[in-house]
């Protein structure tokens, strides 16, 4: 009987989270905003070709970002532009868990043929109560496959999600703790896999997440604004800078 009291409290307090987190998502007094496609084509078509793919949630979709161009991952393909013809691929779905990743978007991300894949999910199964057993177990799935089928991955850190001016007081101050927690896993993750790159989300540059919430939030108070998506830009950009410079022959360049 005590053992059964002893696991009772870690249980309601996952259950009082995941209401609160519901409500959160559910509030009637904010504004809700579409998710976006950033695929596109950017670059001189004299240029050689570039093929990326981008997977995961909203992070991606980018909600709320306006102009679209200001979206890290056509931030990317817009820095790239210079050198490369870039075709960028975007197969992510906003609110998808890395279960969904796995299920949905993995073989459409290989099919395309990529150079360079850039994996960004993880925060809605931290927001979502996925277990962390089960998450390690299907995130190594989604890499592995990837792995086996595009010659440069680059994943996304899982930042502060305690940072989310929409979350309740105890909502946040319990995902900021699952957020890092997820956030090591994945680099735990990636150790396994030579050559895959993680952006790091918990270094000074992230800070303004923080301390700046009116900017770097959507008016959703949920996603990140165009403003956000600079600094996810920041991040992300060189982890794709240094897979070009350090990975494998651009496979595309021989097409």
């Amino acid at each position: 009987m005590s053992r059964f009291r002893f696991m009772r409290k870690p249980l309601l307090a996952l259950i009082v989270f995941a209401v609160q987190v519901y409500k959160a998502g559910h509030r009637k007094d904010l504004p809700s905003f579409q998710n976006q496609d950033p695929t596109g084509r950017f670059g001189d078509p004299a240029n050689p070709l570039l093929r990326m793919v981008v997977l995961g949630d909203s992070s991606v979709t980018a909600p709320g970002v306006d102009p679209l161009d200001a979206a890290w991952p056509r931030q990317i393909a817009i820095g790239l532009s210079d050198r490369f013809r870039v075709e960028l691929l975007s197969v992510a779905v906003g609110g998808s868990k890395i279960r969904d990743v796995l299920a949905t978007q993995v073989e459409q991300a290989i099919l395309f043929r990529p150079d360079i894949a850039f994996l960004s999910a993880g925060a809605n199964d931290a927001l979502r109560a996925t277990p962390m057993p089960r998450f390690e177990r299907e995130y190594r799935q989604v890499l592995d496959r990837l792995h086996r089928g595009v010659p440069r991955i680059a994943v996304s850190g899982i930042g502060d999600l305690g940072s989310i001016p929409r979350l309740p007081a105890l909502a946040r101050s319990i995902i900021r703790i699952r957020g890092r927690s997820f956030d090591r896993a994945v680099r735990r993750i990636v150790h396994e896999y030579p050559g895959v790159v993680k952006t790091n989300t918990w270094s000074p540059g992230w800070e303004e997440f923080v301390t700046n919430p009116e900017q770097v939030f959507a008016g959703d108070l949920f996603h990140a604004s165009a403003y956000g998506h600079r600094i996810y830009t920041r991040a992300a950009l060189p982890a794709v800078e240094y897979l070009l410079a350090n990975g494998h022959p651009v496979r595309s360049l021989q097409v």
